[in-house]
């Protein structure tokens, strides 16, 4: 999977040709970050919160590493309550056998499950083994809407994409960027389950780069979020994007450092995510509750 399944790629240049020669620049005025380590508050909710959710990835194993996250997941809802959780991918280790949904799903999240809180999946590169992932696009507890769909929560639009190397690219790439011409969101977050910036294990994708970070820029996504790497990573700002990486869902392995990381850790972990209508407030929190990384994204300004 580390180079073989991106090389369809290059048959996309027919309906990429009008974004695959942008280039990339670096800017870091947008974002501001504390980075100093404490212990979730509960906090009453600010009057202009518009919503508030975490996201998650690399989970569905069903060992202890997955309980540990989904208990602090639980304890982070009891003391600021949301009802979304974004599940980027690896949803039913090892090959997405649907019949394995109480071990590595049904259980694990049975507390936020009971409160109404709501998961919005994708599929990642093990959940396609069995049946190609239908059983899991059909489950109703993953709420997709095909193997690629977008809903909308208040102000904030998502787009959830299928970046398997088997997926629907043509159709889907074409689908993207109407969705992303239509939408009238505030703020656009698009999420996947393959990493396009990553200083983990697979590292950053350049044919991903020039497929999505010009779909991006042109249309104002603020957020990608992703999982495939079993660590967090969050960006700093790239041509109007942060993106990061919630795949320590589950399991970690080690994670490097690149000149746009703003910070990284193989530590178990989610990304929780308050939305205002000027900034995303940003934070990262381990299996001990500590919020272990913060960060701000801005509005892009007009």
């Amino acid at each position: 999977m580390k180079r073989r399944q991106f090389l369809f790629l290059g048959s996309l240049s027919a309906i990429g040709t009008g974004f695959l020669g942008w280039m990339l620049a670096h800017q870091n005025s947008q974002s501001a970050d504390i980075t100093d380590s404490t212990e979730i508050a509960a906090n009453p909710p600010k009057k202009d919160l518009i919503l508030r959710f975490v996201s998650v990835a690399d989970t569905g194993t069903g060992a202890k590493g997955q309980y540990a996250v989904a208990r602090a997941m639980n304890f982070y809802h009891k003391r600021n309550p949301y009802d979304l959780v974004v599940l980027a991918g690896d949803n039913i280790y090892n090959n997405g056998e649907i019949e394995k949904i109480g071990t590595v799903f049904e259980r694990p999240y049975q507390p936020l499950l009971k409160q109404g809180v709501k998961f919005q999946a994708c599929l990642g590169n093990h959940d396609i083994r069995t049946a190609n992932g239908d059983p899991q696009v059909r489950y109703p507890g993953f709420n997709m809407n095909g193997r690629y769909y977008t809903f909308k929560r208040n102000q904030v639009q998502f787009f959830a994409l299928d970046t398997n190397s088997n997926a629907d690219w043509k159709n889907q790439i074409t689908w993207l960027e109407q969705e992303l011409s239509l939408s009238k969101a505030t703020w656009k977050v698009v999420f996947g389950h393959h990493p396009i910036y990553s200083s983990g294990h697979y590292g950053s994708n350049p044919d991903f780069i020039k497929i999505f970070t010009p779909l991006f820029q042109k249309y104002g996504v603020q957020l990608y979020i992703n999982g495939h790497e079993h660590n967090y990573e969050r960006t700093r700002v790239i041509d109007g994007t942060t993106y990061l990486i919630c795949g320590a869902g589950a399991g970690n392995r080690p994670v490097g450092r690149s000149e746009w990381t703003e910070y990284s850790t193989s530590d178990l972990s989610f990304a929780s995510y308050e939305v205002y209508p000027d900034r995303i407030e940003v934070g990262a929190i381990a299996i001990n509750n500590r919020v272990f990384d913060q960060g701000i994204i801005q509005l892009k300004s007009a």
